[in-house]
C-alpha cells in the first residue's frame, strides 16, 4: 500500500510518499539475521518513507531526497498507509518539541555530567522542567527558563503545582 502527501510550508515544498508492506509471508524471518538470530514475533508491517524537498531562497532551488524505514506491531486493519504517515509525522512533533529544546535551550550535548545513572536523571530532571513548562501554558521554553532564572519563589510555586494555573 502507498500513500503520497503533499505539504507547502516554511518556503520549502516537500512531497512524503510511504510503501507499506504487511506480508506475513515475506515478513515471516525478519529480524533472523544479525547477533541475536530470532525473528521479530510481532512484525506485523515494515515501511519506506521517502521525503522529497525542494527549496526556494534567494533565487536558488536546492532538492533532496531522504529515506527512513520503519517497523510496527499493527496490523494493516488497525494502521493502513496513510495512518502510519501520519504516526511517523506525529513522532517527529516529539523529537521536535522536546529533543530539540533539550539540544539547544538546554545545550545537553554539552553535558559534563556522564557518570552511573547521572545523565539520566539529569535528562530525567529537563524533560520535567519542559513538562511543567508547557503545562503552565509557556510555548517558549527558553523565555522561561530566562523569566523563572530570576523568580525562585515562582519556578518552585510551578513545580509544587505540577505546572498547573
Amino acid at each position: 500500500m502507498t500513500v503520497r502527501e503533499p505539504k507547502r510550508r516554511h518556503g520549502r515544498d516537500e512531497v512524503r510518499l510511504l510503501w507499506a508492506l504487511a506480508d506475513p509471508v515475506v515478513l515471516r524471518g525478519a529480524g533472523a539475521h544479525g547477533d541475536v538470530g530470532a525473528p521479530w514475533p510481532h512484525l506485523r508491517q515494515v515501511a519506506r518513507v521517502e521525503r522529497r524537498r525542494t527549496v526556494h531562497r534567494r533565487g536558488h532551488v536546492h532538492h533532496s531526497v531522504e529515506v527512513t524505514y520503519a517497523i510496527t506491531s499493527l496490523a494493516p486493519a488497525r494502521a493502513d498507509a496513510r495512518t502510519l504517515l501520519g504516526g511517523l509525522r506525529g513522532h517527529w512533533g516529539i523529537e521536535n518539541r522536546t529533543h530539540w529544546v533539550r539540544d539547544v535551550t538546554f545545550d545537553e550535548d554539552r553535558s559534563q555530567v556522564r557518570t552511573g545513572a547521572a545523565p539520566q536523571v539529569m535528562a530525567a530532571i529537563r524533560n520535567l522542567a519542559i513538562a511543567l513548562l508547557r503545562r503552565a501554558g509557556h510555548t517558549n521554553i527558553a523565555a522561561a527558563l530566562r523569566t523563572d532564572a530570576g523568580r525562585p519563589a515562582d519556578a518552585v510555586t510551578l513545580l509544587l503545582s505540577g505546572g498547573r494555573k
